[in-house]
C-alpha cells in the first residue's frame, strides 16, 4: 500500500472544490433575451461550457478512424515535424537533432512517433558557431521512451500541487504568500500584496529573471528573489516571470514540510502512474536521456541527466518552474487528466470545478497573455490550429511542449531537444505550429449538402478567392450559404464581396449569420472562433451585381483550421439564379486556394 505519510489532517476526498478560488466565467446576464430566445454576437465558448465525461479510460493505441480522423493528415503529424530535422526556409541548421511526439483524441493515441537522435554532439564551436559531433557510432536515436528534460512544462506540476492544496483548504490562492512565508516581504514591504494566483498567473509584478545559479547556496537565491525590487505593482500587469514558480515551489513546501520533488511525486505522478517523471533521473536511466546543450560556462559541458535550466540545476535541480524529466507517454498523461475534468482511468486528482478554473483566462480583465491556474490558454503561437479559448497547455525552452483540447479531448506532446548542442537554434515556434497544424486538420468537416464543400487553403500569407459570375440580378438578390471558419482572430480574414463591374473592384457585402442559438452580423468580414461547426450566412446583394466572391488572407504565422462554405445559393424574389449543387452552377465556379473536398 502506498505510504500517506505527510498532510495529515489535508486528505480529503479529492474532487473537493477551490475554496477560495475567483469565480469561473458566466454567461452575460444579456446574452439571452428570453427563454428560447437568440443570443447575440458569435458563439463564445468558456470553461462552464465543457461537458466532461462521467467516466476516464487509461490511454491505449488505436487507429485514427476509430475516433473520427482522417488518416492521411494524422500521418502528416510525424511528417510536418520531420521537417525541422534538416535546414530549411528561414532556418539555416535544424531547429533540433530529434523529437518524440504523441497525438491522442478520446483517451486514443494515434500517432507516437519518434525521429532524429537524442545524443549526436560532444560541443559546440564558438570560433566557428558550428556544433561539434560525436563519432556517427556514438549518435543515440531517439526511442519514443526517450526522457527529457521538460524545462518550464515542470511549472504544470506544481501548479497542481498548488491547486489540489487549495482544494483541501491548505492555501488560500487569494491570500498574501507572505502570510505563510514573512521573509518573501521582510526585505521589500511592496510585495506583501502579492498572492499564490498572482503567481500562478504571472502577475506578481516580479521581474522576469535573476542569475541565481551563480550564488552560493539556496538561502542567497531565495534571499535574492526577496531582495530584488518589483518591476510593477502587484496585479496591475502580466510579465512571465521563471520566479513566480520558485516562490510558490516554496510556498508549498512550507505550507506541507515537504520538499516539492516528495509532493509532485506522492501527489501527482505517483496516483497518475506517471512513472518516468521524476526530478534528478538516477544513472541507471541516463541511456534513455535525451541530451542538452553544451553549457562550458557552468562547468557542466554537455549537459545530460541534470537539469538544463541553470537556476533550476542550481537549486539541487528541484524548483517549481523547471527541473523535472519526462516522457512523451508519461506527459500525456497530464493531459488527459486536463481533458477528462480532473481524473484518469479511475483516479480522481482535482476537481472538476477546479478543472474549470485551470482552464480560465485570469487575465481577461487586462487583456494580457491568457493565463489560467499555471496553464498558459489559447496561445495560438505553438498552439497553431489546435487554438481554442479554451485550449490549455504550456512550452518548455528545451523545446517541449504540451497542448490540450478540452472539448475534443485532444492531448498533443512534442518533444525536442532543441537547445542541444546550442540554444540558438530552434527559437521559433514553427516548429511546434506546423505538426499541431497537421493534427488539427486531421479533424473532418464534413459538406452540409452533396458530396462536396469548398474549403480555403491552408497557406501561410496567402489570399484565395472562390469567384462564380451571376446573371439575372436585375434588383436587389438574395445569398444563402452556409459557412464554417475557425480562423487566427484579427489576422487571417475571410470575406463575402460582390461585384458590379466584371471584377474590376470589389465591396464586402454585409452578412447576417446563425448558428444554434446564437445570431450575429459582420460587415461582409469573418475571423476568429465561430464554434466549430456550420453556420447558416445570409446577404443582400445590389441590382447590377455581376460577380460574387468569397476571400481568405491569412498572415505569415498562425492560422485556425480554415474556412469552408457550402449550400450556396443567389435568388431573386422566388427565382433561384444559381444553386452549387446544380452541376451547371458548379462549374462556374472559378476556385484559387480553394478546394472541392469531402471533408
Amino acid at each position: 500500500m502506498r505510504r500517506r505519510r505527510f498532510l495529515h489532517g489535508l486528505t480529503a476526498t479529492a474532487g473537493a472544490p477551490l475554496l477560495t478560488a475567483a469565480a469561473p466565467h458566466a454567461a452575460r446576464a444579456d446574452d439571452r433575451a428570453g427563454p428560447g430566445r437568440w443570443r447575440a454576437g458569435p458563439p463564445t465558448l468558456t470553461p462552464d461550457d465543457i461537458r466532461f465525461p462521467t467516466r476516464s479510460r487509461a490511454l491505449r493505441y488505436g487507429r485514427p478512424d476509430e475516433v473520427g480522423l482522417i488518416g492521411d493528415e494524422v500521418a502528416r503529424i510525424v511528417d510536418e515535424a520531420e521537417a525541422f530535422l534538416s535546414p530549411g526556409p528561414g532556418r539555416p541548421a535544424p531547429s533540433f537533432p530529434g523529437f518524440v511526439l504523441l497525438a491522442a483524441r478520446d483517451g486514443v493515441i494515434v500517432a507516437h512517433e519518434a525521429r532524429g537522435h537524442a545524443v549526436r554532439y560532444s560541443g559546440w564551436d564558438e570560433a566557428t558557431a558550428t556544433p561539434v559531433e560525436l563519432p556517427r557510432d556514438a549518435w543515440v536515436p531517439m526511442a519514443r521512451d526517450t526522457i527529457f528534460d521538460l524545462a518550464s512544462v515542470s511549472k504544470l506540476f506544481t501548479a497542481t500541487v498548488a491547486t489540489r492544496l487549495a482544494e483541501r483548504g491548505a492555501l488560500d490562492l487569494d491570500a498574501p504568500v507572505a502570510a505563510t512565508l514573512p521573509e518573501f516581504a521582510a526585505a521589500d514591504p511592496a510585495k506583501a500584496p502579492i498572492t499564490a494566483r498572482q503567481l500562478l498567473v504571472h502577475r506578481s509584478g516580479l521581474v522576469a529573471w535573476l542569475n541565481l545559479w551563480s550564488l552560493p547556496d539556496n538561502e542567497a537565491r531565495l534571499a535574492a528573489i526577496h531582495a530584488s525590487p518589483l518591476a510593477r505593482e502587484p496585479g496591475s500587469g502580466y510579465a512571465y516571470s521563471d520566479l513566480n514558480l520558485i516562490v510558490l515551489g516554496t510556498l508549498v513546501e512550507r505550507l506541507t514540510g515537504h520538499p516539492l520533488d516528495t509532493l509532485v511525486a506522492e501527489w501527482v505522478t505517483g496516483p497518475l502512474g506517471m512513472a518516468d517523471t521524476r526530478y534528478n533521473p538516477p544513472p541507471e536511466l541516463l541511456p534513455r536521456i535525451a541530451a542538452t546543450e553544451y553549457q562550458p560556462a557552468t562547468g557542466r559541458g554537455m549537459v545530460r541527466g541534470s537539469a538544463h535550466d541553470e537556476n533550476a540545476w542550481a537549486f539541487g535541480g528541484v524548483a517549481g518552474h523547471a527541473g523535472l524529466f519526462s516522457t512523451a507517454a508519461d506527459l500525456a498523461i497530464l493531459g488527459q487528466l486536463l481533458a477528462d475534468g480532473g481524473q484518469y482511468a479511475g483516479t480522481r486528482l482535482l476537481a472538476t470545478d477546479t478543472v474549470r478554473q485551470v482552464l480560465t483566462d485570469h487575465n481577461a480583465d487586462i487583456g494580457a497573455s491568457p493565463r489560467g491556474l499555471g496553464w498558459q490558454v489559447d496561445q495560438r503561437s505553438y498552439m497553431d490550429a489546435l487554438c481554442s479559448p479554451v485550449t490549455a497547455g504550456h512550452t518548455g525552452y528545451t523545446g517541449t511542449s504540451i497542448t490540450v483540447d478540452p472539448v475534443e479531448r485532444t492531448v498533443f506532446v512534442l518533444l525536442t531537444n532543441r537547445v542541444h548542442p546550442t540554444r540558438t537554434r530552434g527559437t521559433d515556434s514553427v516548429y511546434r505550429r506546423r505538426p499541431a497544424r497537421a493534427f488539427a486538420r486531421s479533424f473532418p468537416v464534413r459538406p452540409v449538402s452533396g458530396l462536396t464543400a469548398w474549403r480555403a487553403g491552408a497557406a501561410d500569407g496567402a489570399t484565395a478567392t472562390l469567384t462564380t459570375p451571376v446573371r439575372g440580378l436585375t434588383g436587389e438578390g438574395r445569398v444563402a450559404f452556409r459557412l464554417w471558419y475557425d480562423t487566427e482572430p484579427d489576422h487571417d480574414i475571410g470575406a463575402f464581396e460582390a461585384s458590379g463591374d466584371g471584377g474590376a473592384s470589389w465591396a464586402p457585402v454585409p452578412l447576417a449569420l446563425r448558428s444554434g442559438d446564437w445570431r450575429w452580423e459582420t460587415d461582409g468580414t469573418f475571423h476568429g472562433w465561430s464554434g466549430r461547426r456550420w453556420a447558416h450566412a445570409t446577404a443582400t446583394v445590389p441590382a447590377g451585381t455581376t460577380q460574387l466572391r468569397w476571400t481568405y488572407r491569412t498572415d505569415p504565422d498562425h492560422q485556425g483550421r480554415g474556412v469552408l462554405v457550402d449550400a450556396i445559393r443567389v435568388t431573386r424574389g422566388h427565382r433561384l439564379l444559381l444553386a452549387d449543387e446544380r452541376p451547371a452552377d458548379a462549374a462556374r465556379f472559378v476556385a484559387d486556394g480553394w478546394t472541392a473536398t469531402e471533408r
